[in-house]
């Protein structure tokens, strides 16, 4: 007896609702298995179980914050990258640092020491580089006083003014006989195959960095955010910027572009250039033949903080942690995308109550429209508790620095859930009073520029805006 037609589709339909069900089930013991936070982990099993046709695809492609194929990279060039940070570790011995029990940094090399392949190394020279400009006519120089290799990376580069200006830099450098490597984040950049052929054709090693290639093909939540340059093993730089027009505040829309980056000498460039390499050896399974050896050019301890979702620890958030719960006098925060956990805005809040000066500058005008709404959401829990939130107002605010004393970190890492577990990132920590005071003069100058936020700004509005903060704010795990 043939069955009727709406009867066969009755049937498909049930045998596909009860497959999704089963795999949403099996997807909901590899979150129990797999997530960190039990928030993250009840929200993904409540959903998985009882809506699994609507969260498995969310699940695959937001629910692994491990980036195992990463790791399973690393291992398979077990020799290749063991005898590299062996060589890495040799390199900078003589200019490890070495705090003792009365030193008050030893808590800060001990702790964060442990998290990261090499320590943290005196003997170099730092400087801040504020804004496009100067960073870029930085980089540009540095480029061209090479004389063995250059080593780039961005997790944003654009064919246009500032792209082809870098383009030109790097090609006059292989025309020397320098070799030049690129490497370049696939889902940030928008740079054309035009502008790739140019490199290559030119004798440049390129190559994408994309999270799917040899690991979880829907990990495209992943990004690899890190900004960096390095010339001959010697002189690196790291900080907020990207490859593009915008970050010259040459965009209409956003106009001025506030940014920061650092440009080092000595030791601590090791350390860059060993995150660098990591990165390449994942995109392309090689490692090129760089120098390791590093020469003291200053008097500035530095600690080189790379972090990302292949590490056994949330390293980048613990860093944050770590600063701020170190604080004794000040504690100065920029960032363009403050969307902190639980545990970030306790230790804010514990730090106020203790006397700690806690600054935390945002932006007032936001490229992300769901951030901007979840920052305001808050303003509760900062304001009352002593915490004084700044608005930047000239401009787009976008660098990426903390102030903790005299403890100056710079990188690339926001105060978010994306940089603390989902984005691969680099924070440089420099101490001492030198760059702690260049970095507080410059972030007096941005306070200048600001104006404050008062509970009342979020109060005062209508029930609905508090409303669509709060549940802007319910979506941070994958902002």
């Amino acid at each position: 007896m043939e069955l009727p037609a709406w009867l066969e589709w009755t049937w498909l339909i049930t045998l596909a609702l009860a497959a999704a069900e089963v795999a949403g089930i099996a997807l909901a013991v590899d979150a129990i298995m797999r997530n960190r936070t039990p928030q993250g982990t009840v929200a993904w099993v409540v959903s998985l179980v009882l809506l699994p046709v609507a969260a498995i695809p969310f699940y695959l492609v937001f629910g692994n914050r491990r980036f195992n194929g990463y790791v399973r990279a690393l291992r398979r060039g077990h020799a290749k990258m063991r005898s590299l940070w062996e060589r890495a570790s040799r390199a900078v011995e003589p200019f490890a640092v070495r705090a003792d029990a009365v030193d008050p940094r030893a808590d800060l090399t001990k702790a964060l020491g442990c998290l990261v392949p090499l320590p943290e190394t005196g003997g170099n020279d730092v400087h801040l580089l504020i804004d496009g400009e100067a960073t870029f006519d930085s980089i540009i120089a540095g480029i061209g006083a090479a004389r063995n290799y250059v080593l780039v990376q961005f997790y944003i580069v654009r064919d246009d003014g500032l792209g082809r200006r870098l383009a030109d830099a790097l090609i006059a450098a292989r025309e020397r006989g320098v070799a030049v490597f690129f490497l370049y984040d696939e889902h940030g950049s928008s740079v054309t195959d035009g502008y790739l052929e140019r490199l290559t054709s030119a004798g440049c090693e390129v190559s994408g960095f994309r999270t799917t290639s040899r690991g979880n093909r829907f990990q495209i939540q992943m990004r690899n955010h890190r900004k960096i340059v390095v010339v001959d093993g010697q002189r690196s730089w790291v900080g907020g910027h990207n490859v593009g027009d915008e970050y010259l505040g040459l965009d209409p829309t956003l106009g001025s572009f506030r940014d920061t980056h650092l440009v080092m000498d000595g030791p601590c460039t090791a350390a860059v250039q060993l995150a660098w390499c990591e990165d390449w050896h994942w995109a392309t399974g090689r490692i090129p033949d760089l120098a390791w050896t590093p020469r003291a050019a200053g008097e500035v301890p530095v600690l080189v903080v790379p972090s990302g979702p292949a590490d056994d620890f949330e390293t980048c958030s613990l860093m944050f942690l770590h600063l701020i719960t170190g604080a004794r006098r000040r504690l100065w925060i920029s960032t363009p995308y403050f969307v902190p956990d639980e545990g970030i805005i306790a230790a804010l809040q514990l730090a106020a109550k203790r006397g700690v000066d806690v600054r935390v500058m945002i932006p007032d005008k936001n490229d992300n429209q769901l951030v901007r709404w979840s920052m305001l959401s808050y303003y509760p829990d900062m304001i009352p508790a002593g915490v004084k939130l700044y608005r930047y107002t000239k401009g787009f605010l976008h660098h990426k620095v903390l102030l903790a004393d005299d403890a100056a970190a710079v990188g690339t890492a926001n105060f978010d859930n994306r940089s603390f577990r989902i984005n691969f990132e680099i924070t440089v920590l420099a101490e001492g009073p030198e760059i702690g005071g260049e970095m507080a003069s410059m972030l007096r100058r941005d306070f200048e520029r600001c104006h404050g936020a008062r509970l009342a700004d979020f109060e005062s509005r209508r029930w609905w805006h508090r409303a669509l903060a709060r549940a802007a704010r319910l979506t941070s795990p994958i902002q």
